[in-house]
């Protein structure tokens, strides 16, 4: 276990070698997990957990997904199974369809809880949000929870670079007294490299601000505001692309995850430097009323209710085929579909190999890294 200690708040952090994947298979040595699901989530642990030698089954319905199934190797009648039929025989039932497919799942899933079982989770909408739901597990199963802080996509390409993805992990209800043993395990044979304690509520409300600001809504939404700009501006579409993507998600970002905020500033110029530092508290101060309404519209269960009624209706895969076209639609995401199929952008393998030259090269401006290559 690791302590640590953040402006007074201390946690401790579950790490692989506190749980050794032999120590995990000799925990769920009785237990057949059920994938109920195969959605990225489903994919990626299904497919890591089989890979290391646990025992793991897949619950589906015949058509799409079944079918990607067969084709990653699952086989029908051994390790793959109409729902209902992998739910029976589950002892840990990985709950892994979409918010909106659990709920129309539920009163199967229910029916087909035996004694000592444990309903397992990926977030902690179906939990939090039972007044919606419906979702109210019975007493005589344990109730845990292992979120990686990635899409399934990622679960599954860092296990297969052998790298761990961080998750959370939480235990709801504990009627057999192993619920932690379980969920530990299970969160290492998915392919977690550290695991942060965390409760239902809690991963339910920071998961749900998360993908409607930073991660994915107000990303898009700053992303466009400012290509609005340039171009309102005159700027062409690949200069306004090249300015506000490009250079953020191959240049800069990478020196944010690796090293942190502060240290991407320092291998910056100077000028850059200085504009950074000077506008980030005026968007802090924009922003945070936003983030602070989003968050209290989760808390309230507002969100909660939108998704489920949007998710539930008929027509909802037409509706979301049509918005999605939209954003792709936009000049900007077209902008970066014509200069990557050109291999416009091929220069950004150049930009990483030259990022440690950058280091003890604060001078050494962005604007000249692109000169360079692109000469």
């Amino acid at each position: 276990m690791k302590d640590i200690d953040i402006n007074g708040i201390k946690e401790t952090i579950v790490e692989r070698s506190d749980y050794p994947i032999e120590q995990c298979k000799n925990n769920l040595a009785d237990e057949v997990t059920a994938i109920l699901g195969y959605g990225p989530q489903g994919r990626g642990q299904g497919l890591n957990m089989r890979d290391q030698g646990f025992k793991v089954i897949l619950g589906l319905r015949k058509g799409r997904s079944w079918d990607k199934a067969l084709e990653d190797g699952w086989v029908e009648g051994k390790t793959l199974f109409e729902t209902e039929d992998a739910a029976q025989q589950g002892t840990i039932l990985q709950y892994l369809l979409s918010d909106a497919g659990q709920i129309a799942a539920w009163p199967m899933v229910k029916a087909n809880l035996n004694d000592g079982d444990a309903l397992y989770f990926s977030h902690g909408f179906g939990i939090v949000f039972h007044k919606d739901t419906k979702i109210i597990p019975p007493e005589n199963v344990d109730v845990i929870l292992v979120a990686p802080k990635g899409s399934g996509l990622t679960v599954r390409t860092h296990f297969q670079a052998g790298r761990g993805i961080n998750s959370s992990f939480a235990i709801k209800q504990d009627y057999t007294g192993r619920a932690r043993e379980r969920c530990i395990s299970t969160a290492f044979a998915i392919g977690s490299g550290h695991l942060f304690e965390t409760t239902f509520e809690d991963e339910v409300h920071s998961d749900l601000t998360g993908e409607r600001c930073v991660l994915m809504g107000l990303l898009q939404g700053a992303f466009l505001a400012q290509y609005e700009v340039l171009r309102e501006h005159g700027h062409s579409p690949s200069e306004a692309y090249n300015e506000t993507i490009e250079e953020a998600l191959q240049s800069l970002y990478p020196l944010v995850s690796e090293k942190g905020m502060d240290w991407m500033y320092a291998n910056c110029s100077t000028t850059a430097q200085r504009g950074a530092l000077d506008w980030a508290p005026k968007f802090r101060d924009a922003i945070k009323p936003l983030v602070e309404e989003c968050y209290q519209s989760v808390l309230d269960g507002t969100e909660a209710k939108i998704a489920i009624d949007s998710n539930s209706s008929e027509d909802y895969r037409e509706k979301l085929e049509k918005e999605l076209q939209e954003v792709s639609s936009q000049e900007m995401w077209q902008a970066g579909k014509v200069l990557m199929k050109g291999n416009i952008l091929k220069y950004k393998s150049v930009l990483h190999a030259l990022i440690p030259l950058r280091r003890n090269q604060p001078h050494f401006a962005e604007h000249s890294v692109r000169i360079i290559i692109l000469t």
